[in-house]
């Protein structure tokens, strides 16, 4: 029997990247809505509440009307919008994050979806702070550039306009980005990092980088150490793999894909790290961790629609 999957704002680019890696699975059944019933609210109750598990690709507001409108206690969410990402009741949607987090997922009523930004500053830093290499009260700070497929249909029009587009944009200069709030909760740090973020003129693909100076760092952490403690997290985790040494690191590395990954690079002598994670804006950090998270919670193949 299949898994009935309703996506609400399916006509996104995320909800249309989720339809893709659903498309001929036997597994799923996937609804949607057409253009003119998509603002009926009677039909996407209906909708909303005739599914096993609803796929949320709204704005904030629009995703907590949704999870309104579900009075059917049967039903199970995943909220791709930043909305609940640190809301008490749900559950944070990266199964690698913590040992038993895929284990609470197969049984989660309320899966929210990590941001894009947020999954490679925390695949780097969380097992790091959770080993004591680095202090929980450690001041970060995170830089990160993304495709532009990351700001949806208007970046995209924008970029791809008539217009010349920039090479690189950085922005988000007043440090109050919506990411900080879920970056820092879920990393467990307790202060804001610094959050950096950048658009380049490439449709998909991500690099996060969070630099230290481990020289100060209490202890004194290593880049082996550092990969050492990165290695024991992921173990297991195919979707999340380590980088071999690199002279250079691309922004596509990993576009194209549902996978993650971790550089440790830096100069021991000098005790100075690039922690690097290269991811697809798309993929990790936002269709493939929603099929992902579908995939466990319906007791599916974890790794169905994916591309590791």
């Amino acid at each position: 029997m299949s898994v009935r999957v309703f996506i609400d704002g399916a006509v996104g680019t995320t909800g249309l990247e989720i339809r893709e890696r659903l498309a001929g699975r036997d597994d799923v059944t996937v609804t949607t809505l057409s253009d003119d019933l998509r603002k009926d609210a009677a039909a996407r109750s209906d909708a909303l509440n005739a599914a096993d598990v609803v796929v949320l690709c709204l704005p904030d507001d629009a995703a907590r009307e949704a999870v309104a409108l579900v009075t059917n206690p049967a039903v199970r969410i995943i909220d791709a919008s930043s909305a609940h990402r640190t809301a008490a009741g749900w559950t944070y949607g990266f199964p690698e994050i913590e040992a038993d987090r895929a284990e609470t997922l197969r049984t989660a009523a309320r899966v929210t979806n990590p941001g894009c930004y947020p999954t490679g500053f925390l695949a780097l830093v969380r097992p790091l702070v959770r080993s004591g290499l680095i202090p929980a009260d450690w001041l970060m700070t995170v830089n990160a550039t993304s495709g532009y497929s990351g700001g949806g249909k208007a970046m995209i029009a924008e970029f791809e306009g008539a217009s010349p587009a920039p090479a690189f944009r950085a922005y988000a200069l007043g440090l109050a980005h919506k990411h900080v709030p879920e970056m820092q909760a879920h990393a467990g740090l307790a202060h804001a990092p610094i959050f950096a973020p950048a658009v380049a003129n490439t449709y998909r693909g991500m690099v996060v980088e969070v630099p230290l100076h481990l020289h100060a760092v209490p202890g004194r952490p290593t880049l082996a150490a550092i990969r050492d403690c990165w290695t024991d997290a992921y173990a297991g985790h195919p979707l999340v793999r380590l980088g071999a040494e690199a002279a250079a690191i691309a922004i596509a590395d990993d576009a194209g894909t549902d996978r993650l990954t971790l550089h440790a690079c830096g100069n021991d002598a000098a005790g100075q790290a690039r922690l690097v994670a290269t991811l697809d804006n798309l993929g990790k950090g936002a269709a493939g961790a929603a099929v992902q998270n579908l995939n466990i919670m319906a007791g599916l193949d974890p790794l169905a629609g994916l591309t590791a």
